[in-house]
Parts: C-alpha cells; structure tokens; sequence
C-alpha cells in the first residue's frame, strides 16, 4: 500500500487560538503536516528549517507585517519559490472578490476561515510541490 507524503504547511499567526484550530483541522485529515509560529519575525527561520510546501501568513500582528514577511520570503533564494497564502480579518468574504482573491499578488482567505476552502487551496498551491 501506497502512503502519499503529507504536505508541509507553516501556518504563521499571531493567535494561538487560531493556530492551534487550524491545525488541528489540517492535520486531522491526514493530508498535512503543520508547524505553527506565533510570531511574525519567526516565520523566515521557521520557513527555513520546516522547508513547508506552503506558507499560510496572518498580514497583521504586533511584531510583524505579513506583507512585509511575504517580501523577505520572496526575496530569500531558498524560499522564494514557497507560495504564500494570506489569512486575514481585514477583508470580509464578500470584499475578496473585490480583489479576484489576491493580495500582493498572493491568494487569501478572509477570517473566519471556511476549513474546506482552506484545504482545496493548501492543496491547489501545494500540488506543484
């Protein structure tokens, strides 16, 4: 029998709540491996000893800015390649398609996070991996 690696996902989010939610869920369909940080200015070094298939990036937190973080992600020679997916508050659902699902040119989900579209989009962004 066949097992299929789980994908690695950095799920980076300044609420513990949130992260402990989040992967729960994931990782409770067998399909991913999840490590969480819950300090933006650790997503880089996280990002770099995980080697995650996709990073899932909060845009506002106290210590760091998402979009500030997805920059230095995209500017690291070993990371650049990671797709980001932001999560954020500060669109609702209905805004997203107001921005054809990007941000920065990264795709996003609004909070609260719908957990299926969640993993059809970890999923999309991984297959590539």
């Amino acid at each position: 029998m066949e097992t299929t690696a789980k994908k690695r996902v950095l799920l980076v989010d300044d609420e513990p709540t949130i992260t402990r939610t989040v992967k729960l869920y994931l990782e409770g369909t067998g399909a991913f491996e999840v490590r969480t940080e819950n300090q933006g200015k650790q997503a880089i070094p996280a990002a770099r000893e995980f080697r995650p298939q996709v990073i899932v990036l909060d845009i506002v937190m106290p210590d760091a800015d998402g979009g500030t973080i997805a920059a230095d992600i995209k500017a690291d020679p070993d990371l650049k390649d990671t797709p980001i997916l932001f999560l954020t508050a500060l669109v609702s659902q209905s805004e997203v398609g107001a921005h054809r699902g990007k941000i920065g040119g990264h795709p996003f989900l609004a909070k609260p996070v719908d957990m299926d579209k969640l993993v059809d989009t970890l999923n999309a962004l991984a297959g590539g991996h």
